[in-house]
């Protein structure tokens, strides 16, 4: 207890009121007296005494706390571009609609953010989410707005030019990654990811020709950064190159760039600046053939390479799931469901109604484009552009011969088939 006579002459009351006394409300934040009953620490005794559904609950509880930032980062990084794009079109510059893409706003949002004032660690798993689960069920999804006999012409017309991007891609790439001096592993990589299928490729082969995970990075790294080069230019080039055709421009960009999400994001960005969805349609299942050569094409390098290396000891085989992504199947059946429910004169053989199976297709394919909508703007948060510097400028000018020379020979093909 303070006693007034303990108090300094300085800080004691000039008359005889207590409420004047300096020492009367030091202890009024100390809630003294008052049960701490509110604790959202968790206890020991808690957590022994979850079992069953709760169990389970507090799990789903926990997910939901690690996955959500990012999650929501994402979406907020998607609102804001469409809006931002909007704006920016038609009250800024007047456009009757906007010419500026949303896509390429919530990438470029993302990318300022990741690269100034950087990205925390707790929205890393919800963009993984973004950038693996979402991206993979929006690519699935967009199968509805497709029928089987479209899928199998886009696939039959795409087949001849994926060849020759293929064939190109392993061959110069080789010569290009021993003219700079490349490990051959590396140099692998970087080819089957130009060739096939990006960084599911590299993931896959990795462990097929005993590359270490600094290979592994280095190849991703190469792959990232040119895929996203050609997502942002490669649908203006395709535009000027084929004068608006959705076909040619589609099997382009389905060959010319490199990862499933970049021709995604790159077809999207084209039908929305051209007002042209067949274009995303017919980039999407150029992409997924060209996935499906993995089975055959990894196997067959690793056979050539394993030729001349000295050991293949640490070389793994790759299971079927590795080699052939299940969204494919995903967009498959989506494409099939679409084709059962258009036979007839009644959607569902009369078991479902006209408009309500049009409301449903176009419920899903707006769906689908949100969901690639928001795995773009993650692509954007989770590209780190000071990894360049790790990478060094070999690897860089292999991955851009790679990728010129893939957009040359696609280019230089279709536009021959087109004109002849």
């Amino acid at each position: 207890m303070v006693r007034l006579a303990d108090v300094p002459a300085v800080d004691r009351p000039s008359s005889n009121n207590p409420y004047e006394n300096p020492e009367l409300f030091r202890f009024v934040g100390g809630m003294e007296g008052v049960p701490e009953w509110v604790d959202p620490t968790e206890t020991p005794a808690e957590r022994a005494g979850r079992h069953g559904w709760r169990g389970r609950g507090h799990e789903l509880l926990e997910m939901a706390g690690q996955l959500v930032p990012g999650l929501a980062l994402a979406i907020v990084l998607a609102l804001v571009g469409r809006e931002l794009s909007i704006w920016l079109g038609t009250s800024l510059f007047e456009f009757a609609a906007s010419p500026i893409s949303p896509i390429l706003l919530a990438i470029f949002i993302g990318l300022l953010i990741r690269n100034t004032i950087g990205l925390p660690a707790v929205y890393e798993l919800g963009l993984q989410l973004c950038l693996k689960r979402i991206l993979r069920f929006g690519v699935a999804l967009l199968g509805i707005r497709l029928s089987l006999a479209s899928v199998g012409a886009i696939g039959l017309s795409a087949v001849p030019v994926i060849i020759l991007c293929i064939a190109t891609a392993l061959l110069l790439v080789d010569w290009a990654a021993r003219a700079f001096g490349l490990p051959r592993r590396l140099g692998v990589l970087i080819a089957v990811g130009t060739a096939i299928c990006g960084n599911t490729a590299i993931v896959a082969m990795g462990p097929v020709i005993g590359a270490d995970e600094d290979e592994m990075s280095y190849a991703v790294g190469t792959i990232t950064v040119f895929g996203l080069l050609g997502l942002v230019a490669y649908p203006f080039l395709a535009h000027g190159l084929f004068g608006g055709d959705p076909t040619s421009a589609g099997l382009f960009l389905g060959t010319a760039i490199h990862d499933t999400a970049q021709v995604a994001g790159a077809g999207l960005l084209y039908a929305e600046q051209y007002s042209a969805p067949d274009v995303l349609d017919t980039a999407t299942v150029t992409k997924l053939v060209r996935n499906l050569f993995m089975v055959g094409v990894i196997p067959l390098v690793a056979i050539l390479h394993h030729r001349e290396a000295a050991s293949s000891s640490s070389a793994k085989r790759p299971s079927f799931r590795e080699l052939v992504p299940l969204f494919v199947f995903g967009f498959i059946a989506m494409a099939a469901l679409r084709t059962v429910g258009d036979l007839g004169d009644a959607p569902f053989s009369g078991r479902l109604e006209a408009a309500t199976w049009a409301t449903m297709i176009q419920w899903t394919g707006n769906l689908s484009g949100w969901c690639l909508t928001v795995a773009m703007a993650s692509v954007g948060l989770g590209t780190n552009l000071k990894r360049l510097r790790r990478l060094g400028l070999r690897p860089l000018g292999v991955g851009l011969v790679a990728a010129l020379a893939v957009g040359a020979v696609s280019g230089v093909w279709l536009g021959f088939v087109a004109s002849s």
